[in-house]
């Protein structure tokens, strides 16, 4: 290819033998600003913020499958389903071995997905927002540049963001929407969904089970280890197998369409997942069943220079949801914007070595609908590195969409009967603050390394990254959500920007959790002390953390519970009372303070927050009867969220 320059125009040459349909030169154009030049040389405008509208650009297309890890599929795991169409996609491109999406969740995954940013960062880590959250200040989402630079955009059709859609994001978006209305020879990027995975798809009812049968054998089907081995396990594993089979024909389906169109060639087409899931433990965990994605791109013949690796290739070095937005734009010719945090895996300047090179992923869960947690990961080679905040937030706590699933009823009745052995009773225990998983050895994550001395300096080394990581973005999570959505969310990058050492005061104190007790307790007791409102919060975890050897912070957690001005202090104080009722004989009733903070408190959120407290002491090791009604939550806090919990809790007055 041939290029020069003049002022704000660049002129490129290609060959006719490799020009598409979406490449044809405009002539007027040519012989305006370079007459005398071949016929076939492409015009293209580069503007001078950088963003390049380009006459030979390549289409891009997304197909994503909803809900669902590569696990499921043969191409990625042994036990998968085959899935020949999105096979044929691989063969004629690349399969990447090592895709994630940062959020094991909808919402969080999508709008990472079209930020390109760390959702911790920006203020969009919760599914689903409460608060209406602005994009960082300058960036847009990224098919608004696609059609800055004269891309058709179009989506078909769930979007789900947390942070406000940048206006002229898409030229259509419907249940219709493709690429035909665009115009003639126009160059077009195409995001399709396809729900037929979605976890909502195993909301069958006992009547279902009992009488429909599944094309799969349940008895051929691989049941994880964490899980029941039990015969409605299997028969869910096996209807989800039929599930991605048939996404596999309505990916072929698009595919055809294209070439039908005769635009295959032309267009790169990305299937992937849109996080993890969907069987128990995977949607909604920070866990490689929730974050560890299928990837493959078919690379068209009339691109082929833009993919850095051969035909056919499988690619081993890690990419993540943040990259794939500055992955289109490189693809179209389009500079990538500075506040993106991910970058391109396929592009002109991209090589094949970088990429191979890569090998560490993010992962983040704070709040599914109503149920709060908060797990940062990192992926870095055949090791998952787990940092559990609050690790008495048992992952099988419940979240009503969740458990409209027959399996996970049954799991926790199993559960409650003692009919589990250990590693699937873990579901529904304290976890520990930090876990360690060979990944290459075990891919199910039921063997933590972390306390085994041979693996110290592998879990010093991933603890000291991720740290660094949280504290560079810098995390927003550190301060509740409440709190963010009072002072932080309507601009909350310059918040975090602005509060950067205070979120790394902030992590000090949480990560006392890490320490032997003797070593933290000097900073608890310092923390507990603090003016700081948010120091006190976090040290207060960090005594449930610990649990019974933190009991000598009985005294100051009783007098927080009682007087502290933060209703959530007084929750986070009143809950590690709670969770210490079962052990040595020492009790505490945190009910009284539950119930106050609850008529107190006008915040639909920091309600929800409450509540999530409440059921880990009715539902956990605790089992604190509460007297919970309705009208026991003051009358501004009823709504949004704080809804599916009443629905649980208080049944009767739904």
């Amino acid at each position: 290819m041939l290029s020069f320059s003049l002022g704000a125009v660049q002129i490129v040459s290609t060959t006719s033998a490799t020009m598409s349909r979406t490449m044809r030169p405009n002539f007027k154009i040519c012989q305006r600003f370079a007459a005398g030049l071949l016929c076939n040389w492409v015009l293209a405008l580069v503007i001078e913020n950088g963003v390049s509208v380009a006459v030979e650009r390549p289409n891009i297309v997304w197909l994503m499958s909803e809900d669902n890890s590569c696990h499921y599929l043969k191409m990625f795991d042994a036990h998968g389903t085959e899935t020949p169409r999105i096979a044929e996609l691989a063969a004629h491109g690349l399969q990447f071995n090592h895709a994630f999406s940062n959020a094991p969740v909808c919402s969080v995954a999508r709008t990472t997905l079209m930020t390109g940013c760390y959702a911790p960062r920006i203020g969009t880590q919760y599914h689903r927002r409460a608060v209406s959250v602005p994009m960082p200040d300058g960036l847009k989402m990224f098919p608004a540049y696609l059609r800055d630079a004269g891309y058709y955009t179009s989506n078909n059709n769930k979007k789900d963001y947390n942070a406000d859609e940048t206006v002229g994001t898409w030229d259509r978006s419907s249940p219709n929407a493709d690429w035909r209305a665009r115009k003639a020879d126009q160059p077009f990027f195409h995001m399709q969904g396809f729900g037929t995975t979605h976890e909502s798809s195993l909301h069958f009812s006992e009547k279902v089970y009992e009488t429909q049968a599944t094309k799969t054998d349940p008895a051929t089907v691989f049941v994880a280890p964490y899980h029941p081995q039990t015969d409605l396990f299997r028969y869910t594993v096996a209807k989800y197998h039929d599930n991605i089979r048939a996404v596999d024909q309505q990916i072929g389906e698009v595919v055809d369409r294209l070439a039908a169109d005769d635009l295959l060639e032309d267009t790169f087409v990305f299937y992937f997942g849109d996080h993890g899931g969907v069987l128990p433990r995977g949607k909604g965990y920070a866990y490689e069943s929730g974050l560890h994605v299928p990837l493959v791109v078919r690379v068209p013949e009339n691109f082929k220079h833009l993919a850095p690796q051969a035909m056919g290739s499988q690619v081993d070095g890690f990419v993540q949801f943040v990259d794939f937005g500055a992955t289109v734009l490189a693809l179209a010719g389009i500079g990538v914007p500075a506040q993106i945090d991910g970058s391109a895996f396929l592009g002109e300047n991209v090589s094949a070595s970088e990429v191979a090179a890569r090998d560490t992923a993010l992962g983040y869960a704070d709040r599914f609908d109503e149920k709060y947690d908060f797990v940062r990961t990192l992926r870095k080679g055949k090791y998952e590195y787990v940092r559990n905040y609050q690790p008495f937030n048992f992952d099988g706590l419940h979240n009503n969409y969740r458990y409209i699933m027959l399996a996970y009823q049954e799991w926790r009745k199993l559960f409650e009967n003692g009919q589990l052995n250990e590693t699937q009773s873990a579901f529904f225990r304290s976890r520990p603050v930090e876990m360690l998983f060979d990944i290459e050895s075990d891919p199910h994550e039921v063997h933590n390394l972390a306390a085994e001395p041979q693996y110290g300096s592998v879990l010093l080394s991933l603890r000291e990254e991720l740290r660094s990581t949280l504290r560079a973005m810098p995390d927003l999570s550190f301060y509740p959500e409440s709190t963010l959505a009072k002072g932080a969310l309507d601009n909350p990058v310059r918040f975090g920007q602005e509060h950067r050492t205070d979120i790394g005061k902030l992590i000090e104190v949480a990560d006392l959790s890490l320490l032997p007790f003797p070593q933290a307790r000097a900073g608890i007791a310092e923390a507990l002390r603090s003016a700081d409102a948010t120091e006190r919060y976090w040290a207060l975890i960090v005594c449930s953390c610990f649990g019974k050897q933190a009991i000598e912070f009985v005294e100051a957690a009783q007098q927080a519970a009682a007087n502290d001005a933060e209703l959530l202090n007084r929750i986070r104080a009143a809950e590690f009372l709670g969770l210490l009722t079962s052990d040595d004989g020492f009790a505490y009733d945190p009910r009284p303070v539950f119930m106050d903070c609850l008529a107190k408190t006008q915040s639909p959120i920091e309600a929800n927050l409450i509540l999530n407290s409440l059921v880990l002491l009715r539902d956990g090791e605790a089992r604190i009867k509460f007297d919970l009604r309705v009208d026991s939550i003051h009358p501004a806090a009823r709504k949004d969220e704080l809804l599916r919990r009443l629905e649980y809790l208080c049944p009767d007055e739904r």
